[in-house]
């Protein structure tokens, strides 16, 4: 494989839009190419969803100090 062109994909959709179904799919299909970054969620976790695995589930408040700190790539405007 050539060098890594050191690119950001974000998949961003509404809930229940699939993103989990395609990044997987994305995953599996080019595995030396791809790396998973796990995002952070304000809500609680759903069924089988685990913290650090799924996602990073922190309060609204660390969200909105993190938004502050510049630390996202990107983040929605649905914060409580």
């Amino acid at each position: 494989m050539a060098a890594y062109l050191n690119k950001l994909i974000i998949i961003a959709a509404p809930s229940g839009a699939g993103k989990t179904s395609v990044t997987r799919h994305l995953l599996k299909t080019f595995p030396d190419e791809l790396v998973f970054s796990i995002s952070c969620a304000t809500r609680q976790p759903r069924n089988q969803e685990k913290h650090g695995v799924d996602y990073y589930f922190i309060s609204a408040d660390e969200f909105r100090q993190r938004i502050e700190s510049d630390e996202f790539a990107e983040w929605g405007n649905g914060v409580p």
